[in-house]
């Protein structure tokens, strides 16, 4: 049996005839810069082949249930292991999806408290709060309430006529807003704060009624029914919608008075073990929840008090301990959620597994790293092969095995640079090894200012009486371990007191084959309306999702042919050759390009076109972010997660019209050397008077803050306390901060 696996002429997406051992049993991590293709080698030729043959061992009908996966462009694949991958996307789930329920550890204590707590109300499912029988009546399980700010949603000194409902679709122009405009129920050039409380009721809060002198526009069968009672109906009891940034900007969340954010009704709140119900078990910290586990001596459950306590130490073990489990997944980072998908491995009895990760590090401070190096390394030891796609050097320094790509990214990507030791690549001549071996230093300027934003003895979650000032116009880097009170302070605290803030946040980008560069940009109607105005002909025209689509593959470029249980297969159009548009569309020219052609140029090639400012900005900002190489035409879907968190910070710089900016791990996805201009591009809105407020991990974004504010010392209840504020030289001389232990060896 071979020792290593083997991919021969790999050429998915920008890989250049890639051949690669890879050694079993060992620790492989795959650096590069963004975009040089660490993904294609990994994910879509290893994982997705080892995937793809396995999906074939299973029956065509089984097949056609299982997800399919294309087949990558690579000459062969041997002595491949069957593989698990542990990707970096959040957990996510509805509002009833919550740390229990997706670690099935809430099913667990549901099946322990139906067979032992006192007194006897009915088996498992009746402890459920996604079960009517066990839900909160007044929250319906969801453990919080959602109001409308009548205040956020309502401008009192308008009209109706002037847009005093601030909501899409109830604007002048909006079709929700002839519901009251043409109802005849009010007099629609009168100032809202000029209504008398009938007016007002009737406005607001009515549930539906016939208007008794509508105008010839009302629909005759239509009923009258207020705006809040509307808008709660069609848009926040929806799971989904496309108003979900507005929807948050009117709402205010408060737990639910009844079941005090418990989800579970009176019934299974009186039902309980050792004076404790199921509701007091989910508002508990791990170690709390260990310890009243522990303190459970009863023969007939033991098989389910052995599974508690595993799931439970598996999320002690991976730096979780300050969860609790009614905390909602949406609200977990892409680390945490990374790091709950770990714990699914941790007691696993597989050996031979390749195990494949995507950036692990991400969202985790240097103190939790040194967990998760613990658990791959374990997994090494049971006889498994581990490859991890990541940037961070306390991750590359536990590889048996580097594998550098590059050397830069998309066209200038997808070569092999560096195989070897990580000692050896320190010596070597790649972006990655001079990036990891460059000298370090900390920034010791000691700036005087005298403006400053300024947080006074705030309170919320684990944050409590905590008073910080954010010089203006400098670089504050907050710091702290996962759970530490971070986000709490800045993103929630200080969004509150000052909501001109602009936030630069995790969520991901959602691309498809019908958006690019300049769709997410919103730029794309100013470059059709260049070739509209050069030919006298519709914009639309330019656009491969309107009238220019290619009328044989209707703007995708390629034809996709259903295989049944083998999967689609992607072919280009054979009318377009891939390019997306018909023959009028691509008959136009604008300077000397047609529309196909721009779109292949680079953004660097694009810039000296334009002379449109708004345009020549946009193009400029994708150079400023290094997207310099990232042709206008690409599809959103065929970017890394460097590539999109940096497409992400183009288009919140060009979007922002606040000096106010908070960047949430700015550093997600990228290497040391993009880190640099990341730095690069700090410094430049710095000189344009920007406030940078970033929550970070990365010691080299921290090295070079101007002010620090650190928080911890740990996560949840051991975290939420301001442990340092001040210029970053002094916050090596804190004794009990983990940041300041990190960064004093990182400078070493």
């Amino acid at each position: 049996m071979s020792s290593t696996i083997s991919i021969k002429g790999a050429k998915t997406n920008n890989l250049k005839n890639v051949s690669l051992e890879i050694p079993k049993y060992q620790i492989t991590v795959v650096t590069g810069v963004s975009g040089s293709g660490k993904s294609s080698l990994v994910f879509d030729t290893l994982a997705a082949e080892s995937q793809r043959l396995l999906n074939e061992t299973y029956s065509s009908y089984i097949q056609q249930l299982l997800p399919h996966y294309s087949q990558p462009i690579v000459d062969a694949v041997e002595n491949l292991p069957v593989s698990i991958v542990v990707d970096q996307k959040k957990i996510g789930g509805n509002a009833r999806s919550t740390v229990g329920t997706v670690t099935d550890i809430y099913s667990s204590l549901r099946l322990l408290f139906s067979r032992i707590a006192v007194p006897f109300i009915g088996y498992s499912m009746v402890y459920s709060f996604n079960n009517p029988q066990g839900m909160c009546p007044k929250c319906n399980g969801l453990g919080e309430m959602k109001q409308i700010n009548l205040n956020r949603l309502i401008d009192f000194s308008k009209s109706l006529n002037e847009g005093a409902i601030d909501f899409p679709t109830f604007q002048p122009g909006g079709w929700r807003l002839t519901r009251y405009t043409e109802s005849g129920n009010f007099d629609n050039d009168k100032k809202i704060q000029d209504y008398d409380k009938r007016e007002l009721d009737l406005l607001l809060y009515d549930k539906g009624s016939a208007p008794k002198n509508p105008t010839e526009k009302w629909p005759k069968t239509s009923t009258y029914i207020g705006i809040i009672p509307r808008i709660t109906k069609n848009f926040i009891e929806k799971e989904k919608t496309n108003y979900t940034g507005q929807l948050a900007r009117i709402l205010e969340v408060r737990e639910c008075p009844e079941c005090l954010g418990t989800r579970v009704n009176d019934i299974v709140r009186s039902s309980k073990i050792n004076g404790k119900s199921i509701a007091d078990c989910v508002t508990m910290t791990i170690p709390e929840l260990i310890l009243f586990i522990k303190n459970i001596h009863s023969p007939k459950v033991k098989i389910v008090l052995d599974d508690l306590i595993k799931k439970l130490t598996s999320l002690q073990s991976v730096g979780l301990s300050y969860l609790f489990l009614n905390r909602p997944t949406s609200t977990l980072s892409g680390g945490e959620s990374q790091r709950i998908k770990m714990t699914k491995h941790l007691n696993s009895a597989l050996s031979d597994v390749l195990y494949i990760f995507d950036e692990p590090s991400i969202g985790l401070h240097p103190e939790d790293l040194s967990r998760i190096s613990k658990i791959i390394i374990g997994l090494k030891n049971k006889g498994n092969t581990v490859i991890l796609v990541d940037h961070d050097p306390d991750i590359i320094k536990i590889a048996d095995n580097v594998v550098d790509v590059g050397e830069g990214a998309g066209n200038k990507g997808g070569r092999i640079t560096f195989e070897g030791t990580y000692q050896e690549l320190l010596k070597s001549d790649t972006i990655t090894g001079k990036s990891l071996s460059a000298s370090r230093s900390i920034n010791k300027e000691r700036k005087e200012f005298s403006d400053y934003y300024s947080l006074n003895e705030v309170s919320l979650h684990n944050v409590k009486e905590a008073s910080v000032k954010i010089p203006k116009a400098f670089l504050t880097v907050v710091t702290g371990v996962a759970g530490s009170g971070k986000s709490t302070l800045i993103r929630q605290l200080f969004k509150q007191k000052y909501p001109e803030a602009s936030i630069l946040d995790q969520s991901p980008i959602i691309g498809s084959n019908r958006s690019n560069v300049l769709t997410y940009l919103s730029i794309f109607d100013k470059i059709r309306n260049l070739f509209a105005h050069a030919s006298g002909k519709s914009s639309s025209l330019f656009s491969y999702n309107g009238k220019g689509a290619c009328p044989i593959c209707k703007g995708k470029g390629y034809l996709k042919l259903d295989l049944a249980y083998m999967g689609d297969v992607e072919q280009v159009c054979e009318k377009c050759h891939g390019k997306r548009y018909n023959d009028e569309a691509l008959s136009v020219v604008w300077r000397g390009l047609n529309i196909y052609d721009l779109l292949q140029l680079s953004a660097k090639e694009a810039s000296k076109l334009f002379e449109e400012n708004e345009l020549a900005q946009a193009i400029q900002t994708l150079i400023d972010v290094n997207l310099g190489y990232v042709q206008l035409g690409q599809s959103l879907n065929t970017f890394s997660g460097g590539e999109l968190q940096r497409l992400k910070i183009a288009k919140i710089i060009r979007q922002n019209t606040t000096d106010l900016l908070i960047l949430d791990e700015p550093s997600t996805g990228l290497h040391e050397a993009d880190i640099k201009s990341l730095l690069m591009l700090f410094k430049r809105l710095l000189t344009e008077k920007k406030t940078l407020i970033v929550l970070e991990h990365n010691l080299q974004i921290i090295s070079h803050a101007q002010w620090i504010i650190d928080m911890g010392i740990g996560g949840g209840d051991l975290g939420g306390k301001v442990l340092f504020e001040g210029y970053p030289v002094d916050l090596l001389n804190v004794p009990d901060s983990y940041t300041s232990k990190h960064l004093r060896s990182y400078l070493e």
